[in-house]
C-alpha cells in the first residue's frame, strides 16, 4: 500500500473513531482536546483491509465492541472485530461475496475433532472453519428470515452432532410446533423425543428440570462444579426449539427454558433456539443473556437484527442465502455449508432405530390457547 492510500485509509478508520466518540476528551477554559486510539499498523492484504490499533488508557474496551455499527457504517458490512488487551484488530473484507458450498461431514471432523459438544458454523471470509465448543459457549439462538438458510443451519447443527457423538453420550430433545423441519430426526437413536405439540414439549421441559435438579444434587453431593467431574458419565441433553417465537404466549414453558438457559452449562444440558422473526418479547431479560452465541442470518430490518444481536445482519442479500453474522466473542462474517434435506436423509440413515422413542404423551389431554395465534 503507498503512502496516499495508507493517509487515506488511516483518515477513514479516525473518521470512525469521532463519529462514534471513541477516544478521551479533556477541557480546560478556552478548548477541548481528544486523545484518540492509536493506529498502529494498516496492513493491505488480498481478501482484506486489517488496521491494528490500540486504545488509550481509561477508554473502556467494551466501548469499542458496543460501537460495532460505527465501524460498519464507516466501512461497511462485512466488518469483523478482535480484541487482545488494549490492542484491537479491524479487518475490512472485500467487496467479493464468498462461495456457497456443501456441507460435506469428511471435510468438518477434523476442525471439531477436539471438542465436546461441537457446533460447526461455516467459513469466514478468510476461508476458513468456524467452530466451537458448546461446552464453553453454551446455548444458541438461530434467525432469520425464510430463504435465508436457517433451516439448513439447523439441520447441519443436528447432523453433524449425530454423526460425531454416541448415542449415550449425547440425548436430543426437538420441538417442531410448525411440523415443517425435523422429521429427518425421528427415529434416530440419538433422538429421544421429537415433540409437534404444547403439551408434549411442556412434558419434555418439565422433565429437563428434574433431570437438572438431579444432576445439580449430584454436583453438591460429590462436590464439583460440572457434570463431567462426576464419577458417572452422564450424557449431554441438547433441546432445539425450531420456531420458538410460537410459545411467547406460553409463560410457564418459557419460565423453563429461561431457567435451562440460566443454569444448565454446569449440568450438561444445552439449548438451541430457532426463529424466523426476531421477538423482543421473547428474547427478553436473562434469555437472551444466557444465549451466549447468535447466528443471524438475512433480517428485515436493523430493528431485527439488533434484537439478535447481530448488527449488519439486515445488509445480507437475499441471494447470499446461508450468509450469517457470527456473534462469538466478536462479529464475524460467516458463510454455512448447505446441507439439503435429500443428502441429510441419507447421511442420517445409519443411525435409525426400528421403533421411536417417544418420551412425550401423544395426545394432547387438554386444551392449549395461544400457542398460533400469530
Amino acid at each position: 500500500m503507498n503512502i496516499i492510500k495508507k493517509q487515506k485509509a488511516k483518515g477513514e478508520l479516525t473518521q470512525a473513531f469521532k463519529s462514534g466518540g471513541l477516544h478521551l476528551t479533556y477541557k480546560n477554559k478556552n478548548s477541548e482536546y481528544y486523545i484518540m486510539p492509536k493506529i498502529q499498523a494498516i496492513i493491505q492484504k488480498n481478501y482484506a483491509l486489517v488496521y491494528v490499533f490500540s486504545i488509550p488508557i481509561g477508554l473502556d474496551p467494551k466501548e469499542v465492541h458496543k460501537k460495532m455499527w460505527v465501524f460498519q457504517q464507516q466501512f461497511g458490512p462485512r466488518t469483523e472485530l478482535k480484541q487482545e488487551n488494549k490492542k484491537f484488530t479491524l479487518t475490512i473484507y472485500s467487496g467479493e461475496s464468498q462461495k456457497a458450498f456443501s456441507w460435506h461431514f469428511d471435510d468438518i471432523a477434523p476442525i471439531i475433532a477436539k471438542q465436546k459438544l461441537p457446533i460447526i458454523c461455516g467459513k469466514n471470509q478468510n476461508g476458513m472453519w468456524q467452530s466451537y465448543d458448546m461446552l464453553k459457549h453454551p446455548h444458541l439462538l438461530i434467525a432469520g428470515e425464510t430463504g435465508s438458510g436457517k433451516s439448513t443451519q439447523v439441520r447441519s447443527i443436528l447432523t453433524t452432532l449425530i454423526q460425531t457423538m454416541s448415542p449415550d453420550d449425547l440425548h436430543l430433545y426437538l420441538a417442531d410446533m410448525k411440523r415443517s423441519e425435523f422429521h429427518l430426526f425421528r427415529r434416530i437413536e440419538h433422538v429421544h423425543s421429537v415433540c409437534t405439540r404444547t403439551t408434549e414439549l411442556m412434558a419434555i421441559l418439565q422433565k429437563l428440570r428434574r433431570e437438572a435438579e438431579k444432576r445439580g444434587d449430584l454436583l453438591d453431593e460429590y462436590e464439583v462444579m460440572h457434570v463431567d467431574d462426576l464419577p458417572e458419565k452422564l450424557p449431554y441433553m441438547v433441546l432445539c426449539i425450531d420456531e420458538v417465537a410460537l410459545l411467547k404466549k406460553e409463560k410457564d414453558m418459557m419460565d423453563i427454558v429461561e431457567e435451562l438457559s440460566a443454569i444448565g452449562r454446569a449440568l450438561g444440558i444445552f439449548l438451541i433456539l430457532s426463529m424466523q422473526r426476531p421477538d423482543a418479547k421473547v428474547l427478553d431479560g436473562k434469555l437472551k443473556v444466557n444465549l451466549t452465541v447468535r447466528m443471524g442470518f438475512r433480517c428485515a430490518d436493523e430493528v431485527n437484527s439488533r434484537i439478535i444481536g447481530t448488527p449488519g445482519a439486515e445488509d445480507i442479500k437475499a441471494s447470499e442465502a446461508g450468509r450469517m453474522i457470527l456473534k462469538l466473542e466478536d462479529l464475524s462474517q460467516v458463510q454455512a455449508a448447505y446441507l439439503d434435506d435429500v443428502d441429510a436423509k441419507e447421511e442420517l440413515h445409519p443411525y435409525k432405530v426400528e421403533e421411536v422413542k417417544e418420551e412425550a404423551p401423544k395426545e394432547e389431554p387438554k386444551k392449549v390457547f395461544g400457542v398460533l395465534d400469530e
